[in-house]
């Protein structure tokens, strides 16, 4: 049997549709899962960013706080002191003055002061991953504990570390 053109053409058509159809429907699968992964992975951080962490959890390791100290001596105890204990014109970074200033602000405040306005005379001489190992030296020299992971250069992270004088009960 012969078939006209118009009907092979017409096979021809609806079945290159449908392949198109079938191509057009795994590429939205594939990005519709695309997306939902992202997503998750979005929430999953979020998430994980916003449970609020204190400085007794360990928010900086000891490397970090032992290169704070040089960067310290360097660029900070002129005026706030060999020992953190300030003078006339600095204030002390270590012991009940410090914490009763800084209890319950965040990492970040204490972060955000430090990198904005020290030292006075250059805050721009200082780089935020210095700074960020300063805030490291001083959590150590008021007795906050090390830990693991590397506190962040990120504000918006240490603004999720509260400042504790005393530890809070588990």
């Amino acid at each position: 049997m012969i078939r006209s053109s118009l009907e092979l053409r017409t096979r021809h058509t609806v079945g290159r549709l449908r392949r198109i159809a079938r191509k057009r429907a795994v590429r939205t699968r594939a990005l519709t899962i695309l997306v939902l992964v992202a997503l998750s992975e979005c929430w999953a951080a979020v998430h994980a960013q916003q449970r609020a962490r204190s400085v007794w959890d360990g928010v900086y390791t000891f490397e970090q706080a032992t290169k704070g100290q040089m960067d310290y001596s360097r660029q900070c105890a002129r005026c706030h002191g060999d020992m953190l204990e300030g003078d006339d014109e600095a204030p002390p970074l270590a012991d009940a003055s410090f914490l009763s200033n800084w209890d319950g602000l965040t990492v970040g405040d204490l972060f955000e002061r430090i990198r904005t306005s020290m030292p006075y005379n250059n805050p721009e001489g200082v780089n935020r991953e210095a700074k960020v190992r300063i805030v490291a030296y001083i959590l150590t020299s008021n007795g906050f504990p090390a830990g693991d992971t590397e506190l962040s250069s990120r504000t918006e992270l240490l603004k999720l570390i509260r400042i504790d004088a005393a530890q809070p009960k588990k």
